[in-house]
């Protein structure tokens, strides 16, 4: 068994270069994701992996800072950002719970296919919280439980995950019902104004929480 930190790094070159799975609702959310985005804020993302989503955001907005576990993953997207002349992206190397030890505030932070791999989904929550300025928005996609029974291929990722962690073949991943994500997400001390599943199945829950 391996630390996250180490899967990642050994498994970027292999993500970046993975085709997006579902690219209509990519793009769906990322557009969503741009409408909430001023060109004066500064925006934080957690768990950014190479930063193909932060360099498609970024000139919607003043500055943009990308931070992820993995050094490997970060050193693709710093190339990446340089290759297209992308200036206002800066590539911090930490985790989710350790953003807010910088105490800067953001106008939005961006957490988007991370909080199922957070080993403390209240404290990240918390911490997301804690860097946002009154009003600030904090926008999340999480894979989600189904609502409505198991797929066949769901239920065998379920089943094979656990050996594959073992094996150093997979991360630490934990599987929320929507209702709970939202409850958590509420809990924090955010107001929920937009939620969706994009992609439907299995449900890869879009939302969009205001920092009360």
């Amino acid at each position: 068994m391996i630390n996250s930190a180490t899967f990642w790094d050994n498994v970027a070159d292999k993500y970046a270069a993975s085709p997006i799975s579902d690219k209509d609702a990519y793009q769906y959310t990322l557009d969503r994701t741009r409408s909430y985005l001023r060109a004066s804020d500064h925006v934080l993302e957690l768990g950014s992996g190479t930063g193909s989503t932060a360099l498609l955001l970024a000139g919607s907005v003043d500055t943009y800072v990308a931070t992820d576990i993995s050094p490997k993953m970060l050193e693709i997207g710093q190339r990446n950002a340089q290759e297209q002349g992308i200036g206002n992206v800066e590539f911090v190397a930490t985790d989710a719970g350790d953003a807010a030890s910088e105490g800067a505030a953001y106008d939005a932070v961006l957490a988007l296919n991370l909080l199922h791999l957070v080993p403390d989904l209240p404290a990240a929550l918390a911490n997301a919280h804690a860097m946002l300025k009154p009003g600030g928005h904090f926008i999340s996609k999480t894979i989600c439980l189904p609502e409505h029974g198991f797929p066949l291929k769901f239920h065998a990722m379920r089943t094979a995950l656990p050996i594959m962690r073992l094996l150093g073949k997979a991360p630490p991943v934990f599987f929320y019902r929507i209702d709970e994500l939202e409850e958590a997400v509420q809990k924090a001390g955010f107001e929920i104004i937009e939620t969706g599943n994009h992609p439907a199945q299995p449900p890869s829950r879009y939302i969009v929480a205001r920092k009360l």
